[in-house]
């Protein structure tokens, strides 16, 4: 039995892109069926062309699908990405998900595993308020939020954020390090195993009442 993983993100410049694909390969080493998606981008050209980093990021992601309301429907666990914005996050995923409510009036997105992960300019810039914003979507839709919490060394190594996944790009513009892209991968793999632990004995029940 194998478990089908949506991992929806937005991304400007890149971080949470290498988040995202991190969170993907962790979710695909277990065995899962893996749709990466990036929601669609609310910005004007103009804007993104004054950023070169924006303009290069977008321009080499444009093969990756935009993510549907439909990859929820299909999906039996989520995992979302989206750079902080004032703590919150950005308008670009924010859009994506006010666009749920007929899965959510439907009972589709309950009891559904969910994590999240994110990336901040400054170190104190905000990610956790980010992730714990999230979840109040995830309150909402009955979801079951699967933080990385400390169950594993790679959350110490990456710095010790039990609410998800976190880089901080700061001035250079670089991308999560090693550590966090690890801390990553292990949030995806702790995502799948958990679905998979609880499809598995939802099943069993169905079979012995």
């Amino acid at each position: 039995m194998s478990v089908k993983v949506a991992v929806i993100y937005y991304s400007s410049t890149g971080a949470v892109h290498a988040l995202a694909e991190a969170v993907a390969e962790g979710a695909a080493s277990t065995g899962a069926e893996v749709r990466l998606r990036r929601v669609a981008e609310l910005a004007p050209e103009a804007t993104i062309d004054e950023n070169p980093q924006w303009r290069r990021h977008r321009d080499a992601t444009a093969s990756i699908p935009e993510a549907a309301v439909e990859d929820l429907a299909w999906a039996d666990a989520y995992a979302f990405g989206t750079p902080t914005r004032f703590g919150a996050p950005a308008a670009q995923l924010k859009q994506f998900i006010d666009q749920t409510a007929g899965l959510w009036r439907e009972g589709v997105l309950a009891d559904k595993p969910v994590t999240a992960f994110t990336s901040a300019f400054n170190r104190h810039g905000g990610n956790e308020a980010t992730l714990i914003s999230l979840a109040n979507v995830f309150y909402h839709w009955g979801a079951l939020i699967v933080p990385p919490g400390y169950t594993d060394p790679a959350v110490y190594a990456a710095g010790g954020n039990p609410y998800g996944a976190s880089s901080v790009t700061g001035p250079s513009g670089d991308g999560p390090d090693t550590a966090v892209l690890d801390a990553a991968r292990y949030q995806g793999r702790r995502l799948a195993e958990t679905t998979l632990r609880l499809l598995a004995g939802s099943r069993e029940r169905v079979g012995h009442p």
